[in-house]
């Protein structure tokens, strides 16, 4: 076996059945990096020789008949922001170069336990707090459909070393979109987990012990199915609760899409997205419906989006405002006094990232309220299709951070206002799967966003594998064979 775009599943069974070993998928793997990273820079951090090493022990034990898990033997890669032992865990933060992993994060002993060789670490956006992938460590990863233009962020190595082929599999996370916005942006899936269902102890800096507040950790792939048998491998309790607690996620209740019962919102003047992105939701729609589902373009919770919307701003920004200096603090404080005006999301940042305690409260009781809209909404639907963000991946800019701006249809917008479509999201815990559509006019993938109601994550992963047999599903770029 020798297809570098193969799924995760095809290259445990290869391994399994002895088409394959271990040692030749990892070298093939390895010597892709070495032959294409040059130019895509998403493998950052190299751990090949402790690659192959487990690669040989996998072999080893496959041996006897001793095969450890699923993945067993399967060579991937991580997102750097996940610690593994012996490398580098920085989050793109120069300071933190030399910050050393001395465990694995629990989402990379769940990988290591199920049989997967992790051979290297994969680029991320200063802090994480990016829709592309650069810092002053590693440099810029670039987009294998186009280099000129973003992978995405914050896991944007780990959607461009699985579209150019580096990889089997891979790891990320999602508070703004850093699984899903990648995932579109280079024409993989990505799934965003329920809040709290796949534990995130590890995928931390120094001294973070507590689980991010609206953050996840979760699976990406080439396909719907590699993110499934994710999902059976990760989801559950952390070290810290699994004395107390387990998970039972329902499986799904349905196996065809003309059982699907769909909402559909195409755009939304909140955040206005290119009409090829809100066009596609109505293709999408139009085809489920041909096909039997129940579709509607009216059917929404009974959300006020602009409440929503605010909500998720102060828990944003709460969260990524926490790890400040004091005198970054203190800037947002004046600013704040002085009531900043401007447009919504870096103004939010003045106002939130140094919210009361008490203010905080407010908003978090909001939230609650949000998930109580949501989970009556899905009484009646079984998933909602929205468009992830504003457009295709667009060229690099590495300008002022608040003050980049995206063109949607040739009209300026601000760079984070797209935050909108994986907010509205995010704020409600619920699980969103993005999947490949197909192209753009110019060639460029187009990933929609398939929600589904809190732990029913298995349902829209599944209705992503369903739609990959009427769309087709991952398609490697031209120039990787």
């Amino acid at each position: 076996m020798t297809d570098p775009f193969a799924t995760a599943i095809e290259v445990a069974a290869a391994i399994r059945n002895k088409e394959a070993s271990s040692v030749e998928l990892t070298d093939m793997y390895i010597e892709r990096v070495e032959r294409y990273d040059g130019q895509t820079n998403a493998v950052v951090v190299h751990d090949f020789e402790r690659g192959r090493e487990a690669a040989k022990a996998a072999d080893a034990a496959l041996a006897p008949g001793e095969a450890t898990g699923p993945l067993h033997g399967v060579p991937m890669t991580v997102k750097e922001a996940f610690n593994v032992q012996g490398l580098p865990t920085t989050w793109g933060i120069p300071e933190l170069r030399d910050n050393i992993a001395a465990e694995d994060a629990d989402y990379v002993r769940r990988l290591k336990g199920a049989g997967a060789v992790i051979f290297g670490k994969t680029n991320v956006p200063l802090n994480l707090g990016d829709f592309q992938s650069f810092n002053d460590i590693y440099g810029t990863t670039n987009n294998p459909w186009d280099l000129t233009r973003t992978p995405g962020g914050s896991s944007g190595g780990s959607s461009a070393a699985l579209a150019a082929g580096l990889t089997a599999l891979e790891a990320g996370s999602d508070i703004g979109g850093s699984i899903r916005n990648p995932a579109h942006y280079c024409g993989i899936y990505g799934h965003k987990p329920t809040w709290g269902i796949v534990s995130d102890e590890g995928h931390a800096l120094p001294e973070m012990l507590a689980p991010a507040d609206i953050a996840v950790v979760g699976p990406m792939a080439r396909s719907a199915e590699d993110l499934a048998l994710s999902m059976d491998i990760v989801a559950g309790a952390g070290r810290t609760d699994r004395a107390g607690w387990q998970l039972n996620l329902p499986r799904p209740a349905k196996n065809t899409l003309s059982d699907f019962k769909v909402a559909i919102l195409p755009n939304h003047d909140r955040a206005p997205v290119a009409t090829e992105m809100a066009d596609r939701v109505q293709q999408v729609g139009d085809r489920l419906a041909r096909l039997g589902a129940t579709v509607s373009d009216s059917a929404f919770p009974n959300v006020d989006v602009n409440a929503a919307f605010e909500t998720y701003l102060s828990l944003l920004w709460g969260v990524m405002a926490a790890g400040l200096s004091e005198e970054e603090k203190e800037g947002l404080r004046l600013a704040r006094t002085a009531k900043v005006e401007g447009e919504e999301v870096p103004a939010s940042l003045a106002r939130f990232g140094v919210q009361e305690h008490g203010e905080w409260l407010k908003f978090d009781n909001l939230r609650f309220g949000l998930r109580k809209a949501w989970q009556a909404f899905f009484q009646d639907w079984d998933i909602l299709i929205c468009p992830q963000v504003a457009t295709t991946a667009f060229p690099h800019d590495h300008g002022e951070y608040l003050e980049r701006r995206i063109m949607v249809n040739n009209e300026s917008q601000n760079y984070f206002q797209q935050v909108f479509w994986a907010g509205m999201i995010t704020v409600a815990h619920l699980p969103s799967t993005v999947y490949p559509t197909g192209p753009s006019k110019d060639g460029l993938p187009i990933g929609l966003q398939a929600v589904g109601a809190e732990f029913n994550d298995y349902t829209t992963i599944e209705f992503a594998r369903l739609m990959a047999q009427e769309l087709g599903g991952f398609v490697p770029p031209p120039d990787y064979p």
